[in-house]
């Protein structure tokens, strides 16, 4: 039964709770919510801050605090900041890759967003690589587009990244990637192509996270993705009660396609981590 990391993307980069009282802000919070989605299954956890009513008061000082609460409570747990964000400051972006977590989303190209254009520079883009390289951090590359992909071989080309990226595409979004199947097709094809090494995700927004997840299992994924980040529904009718549910909808997902959901250990090997802890 091939093994799937499932990756819990707890909370996003506008705090929701006005749409869903279940998704965590503070870091208490978000230190709480991981835990029981790695109660449930979840191997990696992909982590954004926000400015909750608490300190401390720094991005930085607030990955560090999620971060700590995480490898203590979760032991093996994969640990991944977000390097992303709508309207966060570049220089921010980048702040926190000091600490050392096992990876961090690396996205290679510009895209447009609903209300904004999501702006990654080339030169900021090479600049991050470089510290996740010099940091010895995993890269997460967030494809929203076909041109990410080369984005992301001109890093390998660059020295910057290695043959075998971890690489997740991003569909859904509105103004982006579409989310249709035969989209993903094309997607995966031009990976195998061009990065035949790599591992592969995809991620779904909103209404499109079971379908996509659906696909991504079919077409024998490394991981799936999930959480409140992405989708705070269960159904058009309900809403989820914590990112635990929506792990355990996963594990469900994943068995009824013959596979079985990652441990920590076997995730990290699957991720190229096996060599490290998170600390």
């Amino acid at each position: 039964m091939n093994p799937v990391v499932v990756a819990v993307a707890i909370t996003g980069s506008v705090p929701r709770k006005k749409d869903n009282p279940a998704v965590p802000i503070t870091a208490a919070e978000q230190i709480e919510s991981t835990h029981q989605a790695y109660e449930a299954g979840a191997s990696l956890v992909h982590i954004h801050v926000r400015n909750g009513d608490e300190s401390p008061s720094s991005d930085a000082e607030r990955f560090a605090a999620v971060q700590a609460g995480v490898v203590r409570h979760c032991p093996g747990m994969i640990v991944q900041f977000s390097t992303g964000g709508r309207g966060r400051d570049p220089a921010q972006r980048g702040s926190s890759l000091y600490l050392k977590p096992d990876m961090a989303s690396l996205s290679t190209g510009s895209v447009n967003f609903p209300t904004i254009v999501y702006e990654n520079h080339t030169f900021f883009v090479r600049d991050l690589a470089a510290k996740m390289r010099d940091n010895g951090i995993r890269p997460e590359i967030e494809v929203f587009d076909l041109l990410h992909l080369h984005g992301a071989l001109r890093l390998v080309e660059a020295g910057l990244l290695d043959d075998h990226p971890h690489v997740q595409f991003v569909m859904g979004v509105e103004n982006a990637l579409p989310a249709d199947e035969h989209l993903l097709d094309l997607l995966l094809g031009e990976l195998r192509r061009i990065l035949p090494k790599a591992t592969w995700t995809a991620a779904g927004i909103g209404r499109y996270q079971a379908p996509v997840m659906e696909w991504a299992l079919q077409r024998e994924a490394n991981a799936v993705r999930t959480g409140l980040e992405d989708n705070i529904r269960v159904t058009k009718e309900r809403l989820a009660r914590n990112n635990a549910e929506l792990v355990e909808i996963a594990g469900d997902m994943i068995a009824r396609q013959g596979r079985r959901v990652a441990t920590c250990d076997e995730a990290r090997k699957i991720l190229d981590l096996s060599g490290r802890r998170a600390v």
